[in-house]
């Protein structure tokens, strides 16, 4: 135990300190994209792939990594951009978890690991095709990074399901107090996921996209002896968000 511990803890220990590290890499092209080390299991040349008849266009297929079958998507045509010019046997493939489900993301070229503060990861821009992508930009060394919003890319292509277990049968009735949640988390696709689920017991909702704003809406409730201070009963918050983790 605690050897699994020690383990939790070095991947766990800038969540606290307003700092993240972000692997940087290409897909076509020179921007730079980044994503989360926290969900990053490993990096490798990408195999030789097996092709699964009619899967959605973005998946380029399935391999075999010690023991556990993976799937492979080609992350620019993810996120509506061309697919990757490079040819796969020269792509590089970043394993991650989310969700507990471990998949691969093809990219062109990886750069490097940057350590980062918290309070210099900006929201995407608004108005922008690409933004809906995005969890956060920032900037490393005059450029532009842009960071995935992993959790859309794969709700969109391998689907997330977010109905209650039948098993789940308690719902808080009209006579139950402090039934409201505030829900942070700098994924609109994960937001609205937990929304779903909480709202399926009966329990209110109040949303912030990232720490800082939770914080800010908390603090104007309590200021003003609120109603919602009153009926909170729990929050439900992501660790690792723009300007405040």
């Amino acid at each position: 135990m605690s050897g699994v511990m020690a383990s939790v803890d070095a991947r766990t220990q800038l969540a606290g300190r307003n700092r993240l590290e972000l692997l940087m890499f290409r897909l076509n092209g020179r921007q730079k994209f980044g994503i989360n080390v926290f969900k990053v299991r490993e990096v490798i040349q990408c195999p030789p792939l097996t092709v699964i008849p009619n899967s959605h266009p973005v998946v380029q297929g399935v391999v075999n990594i010690r023991g556990t079958t993976i799937t492979v998507m080609d992350l620019s045509m993810a996120i509506g951009l061309p697919p990757l010019r490079v040819p796969i046997s020269e792509a590089y493939l970043i394993i991650t978890e989310y969700n507990r489900n471990i998949q691969g993301f093809l990219v062109g070229g990886v750069e490097r690991i940057i350590n980062h503060n918290w309070a210099d990861i900006l929201p995407p821009p608004k108005g922008e095709a690409s933004s809906a992508y995005l969890t956060a930009v920032t900037k490393v060394d005059d450029e532009i990074i842009e960071i995935i919003d992993v959790e859309r890319v794969l709700a969109e292509i391998l689907g997330m399901d977010t109905d209650l277990d039948e098993g789940f049968t308690h719902k808080l009735d009209d006579s139950e107090e402090g039934k409201l949640v505030l829900i942070a988390d700098d994924s609109v696709v994960a937001r609205n996921q937990v929304k779903k689920i909480v709202e399926g017991i009966g329990c209110e909702t109040v949303l912030a996209n990232d720490g800082a704003e939770a914080l800010e809406l908390l603090m104007s409730w309590v200021k003003n002896d609120a109603e919602e201070l009153k009926k909170l009963a729990l929050i439900i918050s992501d660790i690792e968000m723009p300007q405040m983790d």
